[in-house]
């Protein structure tokens, strides 16, 4: 068990657990209140991500910050992480085995952040943290708890640039977050 997010990070820092440690840039740990009420994870960082070091940053990340504008959501306020730490290459999907060696690290960050509400953004995320059983299709949009934390899956924002009928879907289901820490 670590005691700190920053003890954490210098573990992924350091981790070559996986194949995905040989052409990184940089690992992209995750940013934002380490006391949030909500914590968003995705599947894993992209080129800009990787460069930046930060979640998020790239084209998905500024469509999701318009859309926490939109809903009076300071990206400040959250806490924002991928499944894994290292850019997978040409940003196709984490593999399984990848995903099982990062667990470990998104685990200890959810125990230290101690999170009401997870949003998960996209399949890769939601199958890696609620198991396989689950689809995004059918899941996304309904509260699922557990172990006392409050699920949210959604799409991925780079599902919404591929199709932008997915966006009023996202907008709904970020809504759903903000009724939710305002009941």
């Amino acid at each position: 068990m670590y005691e700190t997010l920053e003890e954490i990070n210098e573990e992924v820092k350091k981790c070559t657990k996986c194949k995905l440690c040989k052409n990184r840039t940089q690992t992209v740990f995750g940013t934002g209140n380490p006391s949030a009420r909500v914590m968003l994870i995705g599947e894993g960082p992209g080129l800009d991500e990787d460069i930046q070091g930060e979640p998020f940053v790239g084209k998905s990340g500024k469509l999701m910050n318009e859309a926490f504008r939109g809903l009076g959501i300071n990206r400040e306020d959250l806490y924002i992480a991928n499944i894994v730490k290292c850019r997978p290459p040409n940003n196709r999907n984490p593999e399984k085995e990848e995903a099982i060696a990062c667990m470990d690290y998104l685990r200890n960050q959810v125990i230290l952040v101690k999170p009401e509400i997870i949003v998960l953004l996209g399949s890769v995320a939601l199958k890696s943290i609620l198991g396989d059983e689950y689809g995004i299709t059918k899941s996304r949009g309904k509260w699922i708890i557990k172990k006392d934390i409050k699920y949210l899956p959604t799409f991925h924002p780079a599902a919404l640039l591929r199709d932008e009928h997915k966006k009023i879907d996202f907008w709904n289901d970020l809504k759903l977050v903000v009724d939710e820490l305002n009941k």
